[in-house]
């Protein structure tokens, strides 16, 4: 699929916790779907983890027990959010963390997490050798983007698509202009993708 037909669905996760399963849970996310650049939809809300937020954590995303207490619960959200990411390519900059976590949140409310095909720009920013420090707000600010918000979900949001659409303006000078090839190169060294050409 050529990457201008692409609707990509750049999204975050604020967590109680580092895996759902020793007892984390999502308690903020944002989702960000635009194509060729242009934004089509947003969606962002906290949500009620029915877990107590450590004040640890509370001190890395600054969402407390107070800001969550009458938000939704996960299972409010599912139509919502289905809804928006039908259809979409997932983007996320460690697809690892957040995308275990919303399946079994989907898995405890008994809703299979559809297998949406997943671009992570941590990946991306690894392969290519490019910076420092791949973490999500060191890649933003390396590439000139502003960081501010970091580790509140839209803001990663907002990151990770500018982040996105660098890289596909990046590779797109180095022949890349399908979904698939933008796969190969979050799957391999970009120096070796190029020399193979």
């Amino acid at each position: 699929m050529e990457l201008s037909d692409v609707k990509f669905a750049c999204l975050d996760t604020e967590t109680t916790g580092l895996s759902f399963d020793s007892g984390g849970k999502i308690c903020e996310i944002a989702v960000s779907v635009s194509q060729n650049g242009r934004v089509l939809e947003e969606f962002s809300t906290l949500i009620n983890p029915d877990t107590p937020i450590s004040p640890a954590v509370i001190a890395i995303h600054g969402i407390t027990n107070e800001m969550v207490k009458d938000s939704p619960k996960f299972e409010d959200i599912i139509p919502q959010l289905l809804g928006v990411l039908d259809g979409c390519v997932l983007v996320a900059h460690n697809a690892g963390f957040d995308i275990p976590f919303i399946r079994a949140e989907f898995n405890a409310c008994g809703v299979n997490f559809p297998p949406y095909p997943v671009i992570d720009t941590l990946k991306l920013a690894r392969k290519s050798g490019m910076f420092a420090s791949n973490r999500l707000g060191d890649v933003t600010r390396q590439l000139g983007f502003n960081c501010e918000g970091w580790h509140r979900a839209m803001a990663d949001t907002k990151m990770a698509e500018k982040i996105l659409y660098y890289f596909i303006t990046t590779l797109n000078q180095r022949g890349v202009h399908t979904l698939e090839q933008l796969d190969d190169f979050q799957c391999k060294r970009w120096a070796d993708l190029v020399s193979c050409k």
